[in-house]
């Protein structure tokens, strides 16, 4: 099993966007095969930073999930939705496994 952190640097007058964009993830990641852990936007410390956490089996796995996800009618909603309102100034993936088991 594989953890996918996202951490985004998010536009801080727009955290109502990227809250929005979260609970689309919410529905259309776990529909598309990964475990959704969960986003995480801003509350103390830095305004700009956020993250999206899910597991999934294994890289080969992680293609065929992206496809679907592309495929997905909420998925492409999702990704039209953050190219229109731009509150997603960065993003940057690193993939974990677990270090204790």
């Amino acid at each position: 099993m594989l953890t996918c952190v996202i951490r985004y640097d998010i536009d801080p007058t727009k955290r109502a966007e990227f809250a929005t964009y979260a609970r689309n993830w919410g529905t259309a990641i776990p529909r598309c095969g990964a475990h959704l852990r969960g986003y995480f936007a801003p509350h103390e410390g830095s305004s700009t930073l956020a993250y999206g956490i899910y597991d999934i089996e294994s890289l080969a796995a992680y293609e065929a999930y992206r496809a679907r996800l592309f495929d997905d009618p909420l998925g492409r909603e999702n990704y039209a939705f953050a190219q229109a309102e731009r509150f997603i100034r960065s993003e940057d993936r690193t993939w974990l496994r677990r270090a204790d088991r």
